[in-house]
C-alpha cells in the first residue's frame, strides 16, 4: 500500500517556518517528501532542512494582505501548484488587558486571526482548481479555551482562529480540507522563559503526559491532518496538548504528587 504519508510531488507552506514549532514542520514536510517554502520577517541563518533537502525562504510580514498573498503565489510560481498550508506563524509577549495599548492589541490580532485569513483565501483560489485539492492547517493554542492572565488580545485571536476554522471548512469542502491543532506548552527556546527557572520541571507535573509537548509532536499531528489519513476530517480542532493540565483543586490537595 502507499505511503498515506508520502509528500512527494506535493507542496507546502508553512508560516513562521524558520525556527520553534515552524522549523520542526518544515523539517517534517520535507523529510516525507514535500517541497516545502517557510516565510517570515527576518531571514534564518539556515534553511529548515532533511532528507538532503531544504525549504525556500520568503521575507514577508503576513499581517500585511499584499505579502501575504504574495508568499501563496510566489510559492505557486516556484511549484505550480499548492496543497498545504499550514498557519503557524503567531504568539503573543505577556500584556495586562487594563494596560494594553490599542496599537499592540491590533497587531496581536492581526497576526494570530486575521493573517490566517488572508493566506488561507489565496491558498483556497489555487486549490479548489486542483483535482487534488488541498489541505490547510491553522495552529492555535489552549489559550482560546483556557486564557490565563496578561493573555486578553492572544486568547480571543486564537479563540476567533478556531472559529474561522469551522466556518471556512463548512463554506470550501470538499475540495479544500480546514483543520486546527489546539497546541498546549510546548518547549521551545522563545518558551523556556514562561515555564520558571526549572526548565519546566514544576509545569510538567501539571499536564498528564508528565512532559511539555516538543515541536515534534505539532509536526506529527500537521503531517496527519494534511494527509489522506485525514481525508474525512474537516473542521475538527485535534487537541495535542498532553490531556491538557489537572485540575487546580487536585494539585492543591496534592502538591507532592506525581501526576
Amino acid at each position: 500500500m502507499q505511503n498515506p504519508v508520502d509528500f512527494g510531488g506535493r507542496v507546502a507552506v508553512v508560516t513562521g517556518g524558520t525556527r520553534g514549532i515552524g522549523l520542526a514542520i518544515a523539517q517534517a514536510f520535507l523529510a516525507a517528501g514535500a517541497d516545502v517554502v517557510v516565510c517570515g520577517r527576518t531571514a534564518p541563518p539556515s534553511l529548515p532542512s532533511a532528507a538532503g533537502r531544504s525549504a525556500a525562504y520568503l521575507p514577508a510580514d503576513v499581517r500585511d494582505p499584499g505579502q501575504a498573498r504574495a508568499v501563496i503565489d510566489d510559492a505557486v510560481r516556484r511549484h505550480g501548484r499548492l496543497d498545504v498550508l499550514v498557519n503557524n506563524a503567531g504568539g503573543s509577549p505577556a500584556a495586562a488587558a487594563a494596560t494594553m495599548s490599542p496599537r499592540f492589541a491590533e497587531k496581536i490580532v492581526a497576526l494570530n486571526l486575521l493573517a490566517p485569513f488572508y493566506l488561507a483565501q489565496p491558498a483556497n483560489a489555487v486549490m479548489q482548481l486542483q483535482e487534488s485539492g488541498g489541505a490547510i492547517v491553522n495552529i492555535g493554542s489552549v489559550a482560546a479555551h483556557q486564557p490565563e492572565p496578561a493573555t486578553a488580545a492572544y486568547a480571543a485571536a486564537k479563540a476567533g482562529l478556531l472559529q474561522l476554522t469551522r466556518a471556512l471548512a463548512l463554506e470550501w469542502a470538499p475540495k479544500v480540507r480546514v483543520n486546527h491543532i489546539t497546541t498546549g506548552l510546548i518547549a521551545t527556546g522563545s518558551a523556556a522563559p514562561f515555564y520558571g527557572p526549572d526548565g519546566g520541571a514544576a509545569v510538567a507535573r501539571t499536564i498528564p503526559m508528565g512532559r511539555l509537548a516538543q515541536p515534534a509532536d505539532v509536526a506529527s499531528a500537521c503531517l496527519y491532518l494534511a494527509s489522506p489519513l485525514a481525508g474525512y476530517v474537516t473542521g475538527a480542532d485535534l487537541a495535542v496538548h498532553g490531556g491538557g493540565e489537572l485540575p487546580a483543586r487536585y494539585l492543591a490537595a496534592r502538591p507532592a504528587d506525581p501526576p
